[in-house]
């Protein structure tokens, strides 16, 4: 996958662009983010925010290693369905986008 195509797949599932990053943020806090998809000319990262507010890289792999899954589309090599609640965080975010969407649709 290249850098546009995971940065369309975050934006369609949930992430949000934040301090220029695709970013995830707590469900109770829309801001700050607190993990974030660091695209770099080869590289792919995800980093969490600690509690102290330092970034910490928890998982990284070139653009050529990282695959689409054929059935979701996440990008398969970043460790994203195995770090541990981040599936949730993602489905949690995207259902606060819909809501929202949802809310300011009047008829």
């Amino acid at each position: 996958m290249t850098k546009d195509e995971i940065t369309q797949w975050a934006l369609a599932n949930g992430w949000q662009m934040m301090d220029g990053f695709p970013s995830l943020t707590k469900p109770s806090a829309p801001y700050p983010a607190i993990v974030r998809l660091v695209l770099k000319a080869t590289v792919a990262s995800i980093e969490i925010k600690k509690p102290a507010g330092k970034w910490e890289k928890v998982a990284g792999e070139s653009y050529g290693k990282i695959t689409a899954d054929p059935e979701t589309g996440m990008p398969g090599g970043l460790g994203l369905a195995t770090i541990s609640g981040l599936t949730l965080l993602m489905q949690s975010n995207k259902d606060r986008q819909m809501m929202a969407r949802m809310g300011g649709m009047k008829g």
